[in-house]
């Protein structure tokens, strides 16, 4: 739950720890509203607005293509 801004920015794992710092206030104060202590969602790995395509298709891989 992260945007692809603050994860490419660097800033998620800010981000994260500012989360963590809340859901554990709201436990305190109210444990009984949760079945378990909660936590922020992991960092993903990868953040795209438009994920590239697996295959980069360059003047070299079309003519090789097309000649197969």
């Amino acid at each position: 739950m992260h945007t692809p801004a603050s994860v490419h920015d660097g800033t998620a794992h800010e981000i994260q720890a500012r989360r963590a710092q809340v859901l554990d206030a709201a436990y305190t104060a109210n444990p009984e509203r949760f079945h378990r202590r909660p936590t922020p969602p992991p960092l993903p790995a990868k953040a795209w607005i438009n994920q590239p395509p697996a295959i980069i298709e360059t003047e070299e891989t079309l003519h090789t293509n097309q000649a197969a």
